[in-house]
């Protein structure tokens, strides 16, 4: 069994949302081989020399007591924790994954994505995450103290919502969703396979046909204080889970 989920978007503001991590991680994720979270665990990550902050290390414990069950879990990167790095990982006992990851299975293949790179009609998010993911950028970033990054991620997040908030306002929540062109070519790029991805919160399945083939998009739900979801590959098919 593998397990699939993203946009979890944790921190002490979501205490709801974090206890349901916690239990899933302490019991049924122990039942998979895996566990993949495609981008967004947190809804911010100022840097790995925040480890000790007492949300953040309770999370780490319970991945890395997960993994010690022998649970394999791999982590890529959202659009709002890009910037978790090798200490997080060697803490929480995970693997980075490049974004996109083809994931072969004995079975089956898909191809793993935080999504967020194919919002290309999107051209003022498009242009943040060009600044954002800038080595020198993230170097500058890093180099400030704690409290500093902290009210940075924290006029980010603000700036994010209220440019969502006006886009759906004015009618342009297309703008935040995948670009179908850009869609098709990345399906016909990584071989057809079944694509799985986080970002829109707009749990769905979708059909595309490229070149005469037929393949599935599963997008996965965003969690909140009261509901999570955990998409599920049992070897023959995919299924979605509420939780708790």
């Amino acid at each position: 069994m593998l397990f699939f989920i993203s946009d979890l978007h944790l921190s002490p503001r979501s205490p709801g949302a974090t206890r349901l991590l916690l239990d899933f991680l302490a019991g049924p994720a122990r039942q998979a081989e895996g566990l993949y979270i495609l981008g967004d665990l947190f809804d911010a990550w100022i840097g790995d020399d925040d480890l000790s902050e007492p949300h953040n290390a309770a999370i780490v414990s319970a991945l890395r007591g997960a993994s010690d069950s022998g649970l394999a879990i791999a982590l890529q990167h959202g659009n709002r924790d890009f910037l978790l790095g090798g200490a997080f990982a060697a803490a929480a006992g995970l693997s980075l994954l490049p974004d996109p990851y083809v994931l072969s299975t004995p079975e089956w293949q898909f191809v793993l994505s935080h999504g967020d790179a194919l919002c290309s009609d999107d051209a003022d998010y498009m242009a943040f995450r060009r600044q954002v993911r800038d080595p020198q950028w993230q170097a500058d970033f890093l180099a400030k103290p704690l409290a500093e990054r902290r009210a940075i991620a924290a006029h980010l997040r603000e700036r994010s919502e209220a440019g969502k908030q006006a886009k759906s306002q004015s009618g342009s929540a297309y703008l935040m969703d995948l670009n179908p062109g850009e869609t098709d070519d990345f399906l016909r790029l990584h071989g057809y396979a079944t694509f799985i991805h986080g970002h829109t919160h707009h749990a769905a399945t979708h059909d595309h046909m490229v070149d005469g083939i037929h393949i599935e998009r599963w997008v996965l739900a965003d969690w909140h204080e009261e509901r999570g979801e955990v998409l599920a590959w049992n070897g023959e098919r995919l299924t979605r889970h509420a939780l708790p």
